[in-house]
């Protein structure tokens, strides 16, 4: 069968986000995509109300349920939620019931792009330090790289989370909405190896990291190496907001949803 991706992820109700985003983008990186659901949410596409998260034992239950059944070639975590579900996730790697060798993307997330908590900052941070050392690649937005690093310097922030654990750190700027060009940095074991720069489109988008860290994972589940599977997802990602849905098309200010299905 197609290589398999197992996800952590929440469900956003809009389609925007979450657990639909990571299926819909896997499923355009040719991979097949599994998931195991972190956590309900009450959100649309313009805002997150609210969001009840799975019990850990429930979120573990279905990751192993997928890991018994199917040749998992690569893992990707988005919205977790709790430190629970983070230090579940960490004890899947430390107790090797997922391969230590099986390439994992982290997503970060602490808020949604349409607003809202979506868990304690502080403590999240701290439980995701957790998981660095079982990282391929971790995406944060600026402002997760700024938090878990605790540095302001973007570039000094990724080396320190290369230096934490992490093997690699893709540093996106599309939340720095004070420049031009989206710039985005590419650092493995502390050095940068690579550096794109991607048009800012007009308007903001629900779903775009996810989207993003879901169609690296699926590349690297179908064997590319990192560096091809980040440059291959820059090309996908900026194709899939060229052709955004709006939701509110009279309102210029509201949030616009990726089209992961478009052809280019």
């Amino acid at each position: 069968m197609r290589p398999v991706v197992l996800c952590f992820s929440g469900l956003d109700p809009s389609g925007g986000a979450g657990l639909q985003a990571d299926i819909e983008a896997i499923g355009q990186s040719g991979a097949h995509a599994t998931i195991a659901c972190t956590a309900v949410t009450i959100q649309s596409s313009q805002q997150v109300f609210g969001f009840e998260a799975c019990a850990a034992s429930l979120v573990k239950a279905q990751a192993t349920a997928v890991l018994d059944d199917l040749p998992v070639s690569a893992i990707k975590s988005g919205m977790l939620g709790t430190t629970d579900n983070i230090a579940m996730l960490t004890e899947l790697f430390a107790d090797q019931i997922i391969d230590n060798n099986t390439p994992f993307v982290l997503d970060p997330v602490l808020v949604a792009n349409s607003g809202g908590s979506l868990g304690d900052e502080k403590t999240l941070v701290n439980a995701f330090r957790q998981l660095l050392p079982y990282t391929t690649l971790i995406t944060p937005n600026t402002h997760e790289l700024r938090a878990l690093s605790g540095e302001q310097d973007l570039h000094v922030g990724a080396k320190k989370l290369c230096a934490q654990g992490a093997h690699a750190v893709l540093v996106k700027t599309s939340h720095d909405f004070d420049s031009g060009d989206i710039e985005q940095y590419l650092y493995i074991q502390g050095k940068m190896v690579h550096k794109s720069t991607l048009p800012r489109l007009d308007g903001e988008f629900h779903g775009s990291g996810c989207s993003l860290a879901s169609f690296i994972a699926g590349r690297l589940a179908m064997g590319d190496a990192l560096i091809d599977a980040v440059q291959a997802a820059d090309s996908w990602i900026t194709q899939t907001l060229r052709a955004a849905d709006a939701p509110h098309p009279d309102d210029t200010q509201a949030q616009l949803i990726p089209n992961r299905f478009v052809r280019f």
